[in-house]
């Protein structure tokens, strides 16, 4: 991996986890400001870009598999939003357990 593979995955992360971030309503990760908001953002991102290429090109076999590409960026957009909704619910669900 040359460092535009790992810039150019870095900011697919970042895209995708503002994007799911933005769509998902009320998540746990909204406490986050600053630097930390983007790190989870970023991080958040690049999960759901695997779960995206592991849902696509693993379970269906759609989409190129031997190299990054921004082509994948629907699939990265979709695992996102299930990481930043599967996330937010069990940090949820922790919070809710603490306080009883």
């Amino acid at each position: 991996m040359d460092i535009w593979s790992l810039i150019s995955a870095l900011l697919l992360g970042f895209v995708c986890g503002a994007i799911a971030r933005a769509l998902i309503p009320n998540d746990a990760f909204r406490a986050f400001e600053g630097w930390r908001s983007w790190a989870v953002s970023t991080g958040l991102g690049l999960l759901g870009a695997l779960v995206g290429y592991w849902i696509f090109a693993g379970l269906f076999g759609w989409g190129d598999d031997e190299k990054f590409d921004w082509g994948g960026i629907v699939g990265a957009l979709i695992g996102a939003i299930i990481v930043v909704a599967v996330g937010s619910a069990i940090l949820k669900r922790r919070a809710v357990g603490r306080r009883t």
